[in-house]
Protein backbone atom coordinates (compact mmCIF):
# COMPACT_ATOMS: atom_id res chain seq x y z
CA UNK A 1 0.00 0.00 0.00
CA UNK A 2 2.69 2.34 0.36
CA UNK A 3 4.10 4.88 -2.21
CA UNK A 4 -0.02 4.91 -3.26
CA UNK A 5 -1.33 7.60 -5.21
CA UNK A 6 -5.07 8.12 -4.70
CA UNK A 7 -6.68 10.69 -6.51
CA UNK A 8 -3.65 11.23 -8.40
CA UNK A 9 -1.99 13.61 -6.53
CA UNK A 10 -2.24 11.97 -2.63
CA UNK A 11 0.73 9.94 -1.71
CA UNK A 12 0.31 7.26 0.32
CA UNK A 13 3.35 6.67 2.25
CA UNK A 14 2.87 5.17 5.83
CA UNK A 15 0.35 3.26 7.88
CA UNK A 16 -0.74 5.23 10.73
CA UNK A 17 -3.45 2.92 12.33
CA UNK A 18 -6.23 1.02 11.82
CA UNK A 19 -9.82 1.07 13.17
CA UNK A 20 -13.40 -0.61 13.30
CA UNK A 21 -13.78 0.90 10.08
CA UNK A 22 -10.61 0.25 8.25
CA UNK A 23 -7.25 2.17 7.85
CA UNK A 24 -5.77 5.12 7.94
CA UNK A 25 -2.24 6.51 6.13
CA UNK A 26 0.38 9.02 6.40
CA UNK A 27 0.03 11.03 2.65
CA UNK A 28 1.43 14.13 1.01
CA UNK A 29 -0.57 16.02 -1.41
CA UNK A 30 2.55 15.82 -4.27
CA UNK A 31 0.96 18.88 -5.77
CA UNK A 32 1.38 21.47 -2.77
CA UNK A 33 3.40 19.24 -0.31
CA UNK A 34 0.92 19.15 2.70
CA UNK A 35 0.69 16.30 4.91
CA UNK A 36 -2.53 14.77 5.18
CA UNK A 37 -4.16 11.65 7.01
CA UNK A 38 -6.02 8.79 4.31
CA UNK A 39 -8.51 6.76 5.78
CA UNK A 40 -9.39 3.68 3.21
CA UNK A 41 -12.56 1.63 4.01
CA UNK A 42 -12.95 -1.86 1.79
CA UNK A 43 -16.07 -1.58 -0.78
CA UNK A 44 -17.08 -4.63 0.44
CA UNK A 45 -17.39 -3.72 4.00
CA UNK A 46 -21.14 -4.27 5.57
CA UNK A 47 -21.67 -1.03 7.06
CA UNK A 48 -19.92 1.74 4.53
CA UNK A 49 -19.24 4.76 6.60
CA UNK A 50 -16.85 6.71 4.70
CA UNK A 51 -19.06 8.50 2.37
CA UNK A 52 -21.36 9.58 5.37
CA UNK A 53 -18.87 10.93 7.90
CA UNK A 54 -17.08 13.44 4.25
CA UNK A 55 -20.50 14.54 3.44
CA UNK A 56 -21.05 15.21 7.38
CA UNK A 57 -17.86 16.88 7.83
CA UNK A 58 -18.66 18.93 4.15
CA UNK A 59 -22.32 20.08 6.13
CA UNK A 60 -20.48 21.07 9.68
CA UNK A 61 -17.81 23.57 7.47
CA UNK A 62 -20.70 24.93 5.48
CA UNK A 63 -20.45 28.97 5.94
CA UNK A 64 -17.80 29.25 7.91
CA UNK A 65 -14.48 28.11 6.95
CA UNK A 66 -12.91 28.92 10.15
CA UNK A 67 -10.98 26.46 12.58
CA UNK A 68 -13.80 25.25 14.45
CA UNK A 69 -12.00 21.96 15.71
CA UNK A 70 -13.33 19.79 12.96
CA UNK A 71 -10.31 18.26 10.56
CA UNK A 72 -10.93 19.21 6.67
CA UNK A 73 -12.01 17.01 3.90
CA UNK A 74 -9.92 17.16 0.67
CA UNK A 75 -11.21 14.10 -1.21
CA UNK A 76 -13.51 10.96 -0.83
CA UNK A 77 -14.15 8.64 -3.88
CA UNK A 78 -13.90 4.63 -4.25
CA UNK A 79 -10.67 3.82 -5.95
CA UNK A 80 -10.09 -0.22 -6.75
CA UNK A 81 -11.24 -1.65 -3.47
CA UNK A 82 -11.23 0.83 -1.21
CA UNK A 83 -13.49 3.67 -0.17
CA UNK A 84 -10.81 6.66 -0.06
CA UNK A 85 -11.53 10.14 2.00
CA UNK A 86 -8.49 12.11 2.46
CA UNK A 87 -8.39 14.85 5.51
CA UNK A 88 -5.92 16.86 7.44
CA UNK A 89 -3.15 15.18 9.21
CA UNK A 90 -3.52 15.38 13.36
CA UNK A 91 -1.56 14.59 16.17
CA UNK A 92 -2.22 12.14 18.14
CA UNK A 93 -5.63 10.72 20.77
CA UNK A 94 -5.93 12.13 23.84
CA UNK A 95 -6.34 8.28 24.49
CA UNK A 96 -2.94 7.82 22.97
CA UNK A 97 -1.11 10.68 25.11
CA UNK A 98 -3.34 9.80 28.50
CA UNK A 99 -1.00 6.20 27.60
CA UNK A 100 1.99 8.47 26.71
CA UNK A 101 1.48 10.22 30.63
CA UNK A 102 1.12 7.08 32.39
CA UNK A 103 -2.38 6.75 32.29
CA UNK A 104 -3.02 9.79 34.58
CA UNK A 105 -4.00 13.35 33.36
CA UNK A 106 -3.29 16.40 36.11
CA UNK A 107 -6.59 18.87 36.74
CA UNK A 108 -5.09 21.51 34.69
CA UNK A 109 -4.90 19.04 31.71
CA UNK A 110 -8.26 17.77 32.08
CA UNK A 111 -9.81 20.87 32.51
CA UNK A 112 -8.10 22.75 29.22
CA UNK A 113 -9.21 19.86 27.21
CA UNK A 114 -12.84 19.58 29.01
CA UNK A 115 -13.43 23.53 27.84
CA UNK A 116 -12.35 22.15 24.17
CA UNK A 117 -13.93 19.15 23.94
CA UNK A 118 -17.61 20.60 25.42
CA UNK A 119 -16.91 23.65 22.62
CA UNK A 120 -16.62 20.77 20.21
CA UNK A 121 -19.87 19.18 21.35
CA UNK A 122 -21.52 22.54 21.48
CA UNK A 123 -20.59 23.01 17.80
CA UNK A 124 -21.44 19.80 16.34
CA UNK A 125 -25.23 19.93 17.90
CA UNK A 126 -25.57 23.65 16.83
CA UNK A 127 -25.18 22.06 13.60
CA UNK A 128 -28.22 19.68 14.77
CA UNK A 129 -26.46 16.19 14.85
CA UNK A 130 -25.31 14.46 17.42
CA UNK A 131 -21.68 12.21 17.94
CA UNK A 132 -22.90 9.58 19.41
CA UNK A 133 -19.11 8.08 20.18
CA UNK A 134 -17.41 10.27 22.46
CA UNK A 135 -14.43 8.89 24.04
CA UNK A 136 -10.64 9.89 23.96
CA UNK A 137 -9.93 7.93 21.09
CA UNK A 138 -12.19 10.34 18.97
CA UNK A 139 -10.32 13.83 20.15
CA UNK A 140 -6.88 14.10 18.30
CA UNK A 141 -4.49 17.48 19.04
CA UNK A 142 -3.21 19.65 16.46
CA UNK A 143 -0.01 19.15 15.03
CA UNK A 144 3.04 21.89 15.53
CA UNK A 145 1.57 25.27 16.50
CA UNK A 146 -1.86 23.72 17.32
CA UNK A 147 -0.62 20.79 19.48
CA UNK A 148 -2.71 22.59 22.40
CA UNK A 149 -5.82 22.22 20.11
CA UNK A 150 -8.30 19.47 20.33
CA UNK A 151 -10.13 17.98 17.28
CA UNK A 152 -13.36 16.25 17.24
CA UNK A 153 -13.32 13.48 15.01
CA UNK A 154 -15.07 9.83 13.91
CA UNK A 155 -18.25 11.11 12.88
CA UNK A 156 -19.41 7.64 11.47
CA UNK A 157 -21.94 7.02 14.03
CA UNK A 158 -23.54 10.86 13.92
CA UNK A 159 -26.88 11.64 13.71
CA UNK A 160 -29.29 14.19 12.95
CA UNK A 161 -31.87 14.79 15.70
CA UNK A 162 -33.70 17.82 13.89
CA UNK A 163 -36.35 16.14 11.54
CA UNK A 164 -36.48 18.29 8.20
CA UNK A 165 -40.21 19.25 9.77
CA UNK A 166 -37.90 21.18 12.44
CA UNK A 167 -38.59 18.76 14.75
CA UNK A 168 -36.72 16.73 17.42
CA UNK A 169 -36.75 13.16 16.58
CA UNK A 170 -38.75 11.13 18.47
CA UNK A 171 -38.38 9.55 21.53
CA UNK A 172 -38.17 5.75 21.05
CA UNK A 173 -36.88 2.54 23.03
CA UNK A 174 -35.37 -1.23 22.20
CA UNK A 175 -32.58 0.35 20.34
CA UNK A 176 -29.04 -1.92 20.39
CA UNK A 177 -26.17 0.35 21.46
CA UNK A 178 -24.73 2.70 19.61
CA UNK A 179 -21.15 4.17 20.58
CA UNK A 180 -18.67 2.22 22.87
CA UNK A 181 -20.07 1.10 25.87
CA UNK A 182 -17.39 1.71 28.49
CA UNK A 183 -18.50 5.81 28.00
CA UNK A 184 -21.87 5.05 27.04
CA UNK A 185 -24.92 7.11 28.81
CA UNK A 186 -27.30 5.19 31.13
CA UNK A 187 -29.97 5.39 28.81
CA UNK A 188 -27.86 4.68 25.82
CA UNK A 189 -27.88 0.81 27.38
CA UNK A 190 -31.15 0.85 28.31
CA UNK A 191 -32.29 1.05 24.67
CA UNK A 192 -33.30 4.76 24.55
CA UNK A 193 -32.88 7.03 21.40
CA UNK A 194 -30.07 8.86 21.89
CA UNK A 195 -30.44 13.21 22.71
CA UNK A 196 -27.74 15.67 23.38
CA UNK A 197 -27.71 14.61 27.19
CA UNK A 198 -25.75 11.37 26.24
CA UNK A 199 -22.76 13.03 24.35
CA UNK A 200 -22.57 15.30 27.33
CA UNK A 201 -22.65 12.31 30.12
CA UNK A 202 -20.69 10.51 27.86
CA UNK A 203 -18.13 13.06 28.10
CA UNK A 204 -18.43 12.99 32.12
CA UNK A 205 -17.31 9.69 32.31
CA UNK A 206 -14.47 10.28 30.09
CA UNK A 207 -13.26 13.29 32.20
CA UNK A 208 -13.51 11.08 34.91
CA UNK A 209 -11.57 8.28 33.46
CA UNK A 210 -8.62 11.06 32.87
CA UNK A 211 -8.53 11.70 36.27
CA UNK A 212 -8.99 8.30 37.54
CA UNK A 213 -6.93 6.60 35.31
CA UNK A 214 -9.88 3.98 34.51
CA UNK A 215 -13.51 3.24 35.18
CA UNK A 216 -15.22 0.97 37.36
CA UNK A 217 -16.95 -0.99 34.78
CA UNK A 218 -13.45 -1.86 32.66
CA UNK A 219 -11.83 -5.19 32.40
CA UNK A 220 -15.30 -6.83 33.63
CA UNK A 221 -15.02 -10.82 32.38
CA UNK A 222 -17.72 -11.54 29.65
CA UNK A 223 -17.86 -14.68 27.24
CA UNK A 224 -19.61 -12.58 24.89
CA UNK A 225 -19.95 -8.86 23.22
CA UNK A 226 -23.88 -8.95 24.51
CA UNK A 227 -22.82 -9.98 27.46
CA UNK A 228 -20.07 -7.77 28.47
CA UNK A 229 -22.91 -4.88 27.50
CA UNK A 230 -25.24 -6.49 29.95
CA UNK A 231 -22.24 -6.24 32.81
CA UNK A 232 -21.17 -2.76 31.85
CA UNK A 233 -24.32 -1.58 32.36
CA UNK A 234 -25.22 -3.86 35.50
CA UNK A 235 -22.30 -1.81 37.02
CA UNK A 236 -22.85 1.39 35.36
CA UNK A 237 -26.18 1.69 36.95
CA UNK A 238 -25.01 0.29 40.56
CA UNK A 239 -21.99 2.57 41.03
CA UNK A 240 -23.91 5.89 42.15
CA UNK A 241 -22.18 9.27 40.71
CA UNK A 242 -21.18 9.96 44.38
CA UNK A 243 -19.17 7.13 44.46
CA UNK A 244 -18.19 7.67 41.07
CA UNK A 245 -16.80 11.02 41.13
CA UNK A 246 -15.31 10.22 44.84
CA UNK A 247 -12.42 12.47 45.43
CA UNK A 248 -13.00 14.59 42.63
CA UNK A 249 -14.24 17.84 42.03
CA UNK A 250 -17.58 18.13 42.61
CA UNK A 251 -18.05 20.07 38.87
CA UNK A 252 -17.93 16.28 37.60
CA UNK A 253 -20.41 15.14 39.88
CA UNK A 254 -22.71 18.03 39.09
CA UNK A 255 -21.76 17.61 35.25
CA UNK A 256 -23.12 13.90 35.31
CA UNK A 257 -26.35 14.31 37.28
CA UNK A 258 -27.69 17.46 35.90
CA UNK A 259 -26.99 15.42 32.10
CA UNK A 260 -28.55 12.18 33.41
CA UNK A 261 -31.85 14.60 34.52
CA UNK A 262 -32.15 16.11 31.32
CA UNK A 263 -35.40 15.68 29.31
CA UNK A 264 -34.79 13.70 26.21
CA UNK A 265 -34.77 16.46 23.79
CA UNK A 266 -33.51 19.20 26.29
CA UNK A 267 -30.41 21.39 25.10
CA UNK A 268 -27.48 20.98 27.67
CA UNK A 269 -26.71 24.68 29.21
CA UNK A 270 -22.80 24.72 27.59
CA UNK A 271 -22.14 27.88 28.78
CA UNK A 272 -22.93 27.15 32.45
CA UNK A 273 -20.33 23.92 32.12
CA UNK A 274 -17.90 25.77 30.35
CA UNK A 275 -18.22 28.30 33.11
CA UNK A 276 -18.25 25.57 36.50
CA UNK A 277 -14.72 24.62 34.53
CA UNK A 278 -13.24 28.06 34.12
CA UNK A 279 -14.28 28.81 37.81
CA UNK A 280 -12.70 25.93 39.13
CA UNK A 281 -9.29 26.62 36.65
CA UNK A 282 -9.21 29.69 38.38
CA UNK A 283 -9.89 28.63 41.63
CA UNK A 284 -7.02 26.17 41.35
CA UNK A 285 -4.70 28.90 40.30
CA UNK A 286 -3.62 27.71 37.18
CA UNK A 287 -2.59 29.25 33.96
CA UNK A 288 -3.72 29.27 30.46
CA UNK A 289 -0.26 28.56 29.47
CA UNK A 290 -0.83 25.77 26.99
CA UNK A 291 1.82 23.76 29.09
CA UNK A 292 -0.28 20.09 29.10
CA UNK A 293 0.82 16.92 30.47
CA UNK A 294 2.42 15.61 27.50
CA UNK A 295 4.34 18.85 26.77
CA UNK A 296 5.56 18.18 30.82
CA UNK A 297 5.85 14.47 30.26
CA UNK A 298 8.04 15.40 26.67
CA UNK A 299 10.32 17.54 27.73
CA UNK A 300 11.14 15.90 31.08
CA UNK A 301 12.07 12.75 28.41
CA UNK A 302 14.09 15.11 26.45
CA UNK A 303 15.91 16.03 29.46
CA UNK A 304 17.05 12.13 30.63
CA UNK A 305 18.13 11.85 27.31
CA UNK A 306 20.18 14.40 26.89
Amino acid sequence: MNDLLVGKQFKLTKKLGSGAFGEIFYGINTKTEQEVAVKLESISTKHPQLFYEAKLIHLLHQDDPSDKGIPNVYFCSSEGDYNIMVMDLLGPSLEDLFGFCGRKFELKTVLLVAEQMLSRIEFVHGKQFLHRDIKPDNFLIGTSKRAHRVYMIDFGLAKKFIQRDGRHIPYRDNKNLTGTARYASVNTHLGIEQGRRDDIESLGYVLVYFLRGSLPWQNLKANNKKDKYERIMEKKLSTSVETLCKGLPSELREMIESSRNMTFDEEPDYRALKDKFNTLFNHMGFERDNILDWHKVATEKKRRQD
